[in-house]
């Protein structure tokens, strides 16, 4: 019972808010890909360069004292890749600017952190899924990984014969891939890309997958034991993510990719991905035209795959 003329919380005003001075945010930052791939820098909106690949493997065996003959040498391959423009804006008010805000200072450097984090993830998602090359008039695409490769992949669903069609580099173009029915990923499809790429010399020693796939991978026989070594005595325990591979062509590393799409999964040498850089990640203050801040912050880059057959794919897959 309420002692009568007491003061309490609900009949007194000006009482303090408990506020954390903390904003929390898990929103993910990670972009392996763009983290993995070697940078280039480039001097134009249009990055060329060339592959090449030996003679095929023949007998080869003459005559004692024999004449020399010629053949016409197998020329180089020439690859071109546009450089794609991403952007993100932040438009501040100078009152916004002014107040005291919880877990920040200045909105303006808090939201320039967040635009910087998000275009790195727009980056990634461009360069990763199977988006098409556009490389004329002033929008340019740069074309996705999934779209390079059209060689070195296994066909989940190979009974789809209109499947993979339409896909990889293509009289200067780099086209999407047709999915068809999508079927389960298996280990069999796995190990049948990894083997295309180490045939043409390709060391694919990082493979990229969505959670989805990921979850099938898991059960694969050929993933290293689940066991993390501990030092002294302690208690061993049981990872519950594979994260290194065992297969005839080498030991790989399975990193998930939340931008890789559920139809695709990525086998990559290193040596051979490059992400080309026109102009790196940078902010610029925009013309002021009312009483507040405009930034832009951009990057203008491209896929680089140095070559193709270092590389495959398993599509089709993610049902």
């Amino acid at each position: 019972m309420a002692v009568a003329a007491t003061n309490t919380v609900s009949n007194t005003s000006g009482l303090a808010e408990n506020f954390s001075d903390i904003v929390w945010d898990v929103s993910p930052v990670d972009t392996p890909y763009l983290t993995m791939a070697k940078r280039i820098n480039v001097s134009a909106r249009i990055y060329q360069w060339q592959e090449d690949a030996l003679d095929t493997v023949a007998t080869n065996y003459v005559q004692e004292g024999d004449d020399a003959t010629f053949t016409t040498s197998t020329q180089t391959t020439s690859l071109s890749s546009p450089m794609q423009i991403s952007r993100k804006t932040v438009n501040i008010s100078g009152t916004l600017d002014a107040v005291k805000k919880y877990g920040r200072k200045s909105e303006t450097a808090f939201q320039l952190a967040k635009a910087g984090k998000s275009l790195k993830r727009d980056m990634e998602y461009a360069l990763v899924r199977n988006q098409t090359a556009v490389a004329t008039g002033t929008t340019r695409q740069t074309g996705g990984f999934e779209c390079w490769i059209s060689s070195n992949v296994t066909k989940a669903n190979d009974a789809q014969g209109q499947d993979y069609s339409t896909r990889g580099f293509s009289a200067g173009t780099v086209i999407p891939p047709q999915d068809g029915s999508l079927v389960t990923f298996i280990e069999a499809d796995l190990k049948s890309a990894l083997g295309l790429a180490w045939t043409d010399g390709g060391d694919p020693s990082v493979i990229l997958m969505s959670s989805k796939n990921k979850g099938w991978f898991d059960a694969f026989s050929g993933v290293a034991t689940k066991y993390k070594d501990v030092p002294g005595k302690s208690q061993g325990t049981i990872v519950g993510a594979s994260d290194v591979y065992i297969s005839s062509y080498g030991t790989h590393y399975v990193k998930l990719d939340r931008y890789v799409r559920d139809e695709a999964v990525l086998c990559i040498d290193p040596d051979y991905v490059g992400v080309g850089i026109l102009r790196d990640i940078q902010k610029t203050e925009l013309a002021a035209t009312g009483d507040g801040s405009k930034w832009m912050i951009l990057a203008e880059y491209g896929n680089v795959i140095l070559n193709r057959d270092a590389h495959s794919i398993v599509g089709g897959v993610g049902k």
